[in-house]
């Protein structure tokens, strides 16, 4: 994606959460007692030029990025360039994200939220949110798989970009590889949407090239995943988790390479179907 960068001009938080604090425990027997360090979610709620749009718990790091991402990947925007500004508020646990957005992607998200509302009660209303489920989205054109070599001990590689799951654990991740097999950078929530959010917002306000690269997940691999790389021009998805049924079908039907790597065989290569790699 070669749009240009949106302005995101933020300003710092009022108070910045913290993405971990230490908490006490007490061993059930209560032989002990003992502190850890605890991953940390907010409740993030966004809005677009002006009008409530979502609440979601994400962990407060790299907001911008999930906001972008999110924008993308939930198909509120089809181009980066849709956001002209973007402005966070708030203290501790509750967050604010005000969005301002082009003509043209908010006539759009107007568009949907009055179909979904205007149906309610005709018994048909679940028509327009199976569609928004299932939405047309186009056909990647497609990109040769990674080479073997560029997966080799990629489970322990991937670790240096998880400072927060090495120290809590409780977070996903989601890291992005370049056209040479070079680990770039890496994002993590406790949201496994989230986390891919993330990395796709980074990737569009650095203006990494995506289309060449490929993503790798920690997390269960389902179709909403699917539809944030394919929003997002990301051609090759690496998944630690086995993929669902249907997130198979839909990287088959879209030209997505996606790859399971289960942690103790050999990659395994859903899509392209292995009939169309003879």
């Amino acid at each position: 994606m070669n749009a240009k960068r949106p302005a995101c001009a933020a300003p710092a938080l009022e108070t910045p959460a913290p993405a971990s604090q230490t908490y006490s425990y007490s061993n059930l027997d209560l032989s002990g007692s003992a502190s850890t360090e605890l991953a940390e979610e907010v409740a993030l709620a966004i809005a677009y030029n002006g009008i409530s749009q979502a609440v979601m718990l994400v962990t407060p790091t790299d907001l911008e990025d999930f906001i972008v991402g999110f924008s993308l990947g939930s198909g509120i925007i089809t181009d980066p360039s849709d956001i002209y500004d973007l402005q966070l508020s708030g203290s501790g646990s509750a967050q604010y994200a005000q969005v301002t957005l082009a003509n043209r992607a908010f006539w759009n998200l107007k568009q949907q939220r009055r179909q979904l509302a205007g149906t309610s009660g005709c018994g048909l209303c679940g028509v327009e949110a199976v569609e928004q489920a299932l939405p047309d989205l186009k056909v990647l054109p497609g990109a040769p798989l990674p080479p073997v070599a560029w997966l080799d001990g990629l489970r322990q590689r991937i670790g240096a970009f998880q400072p927060l799951g090495q120290h809590c654990g409780a977070v996903h991740a989601a890291v992005f590889m370049n056209d040479r097999g070079e680990l770039l950078l890496g994002r993590e929530d406790i949201g496994r949407h989230n986390a891919l959010d993330k990395l796709i917002g980074a990737l569009i306000r650095q203006d990494i090239p995506i289309s060449a690269g490929l993503a790798i997940v920690t997390s269960r691999c389902s179709l909403e995943l699917i539809q944030k790389v394919l929003r997002a021009g990301i051609q090759t998805l690496v998944s630690l988790s086995s993929p669902t049924g249907l997130a198979v079908q839909w990287a088959r039907r879209h030209n997505l390479n996606l790859i399971h790597l289960p942690q103790k065989s050999a990659p395994r290569v859903y899509s392209p179907a292995m009939e169309n790699l003879a």
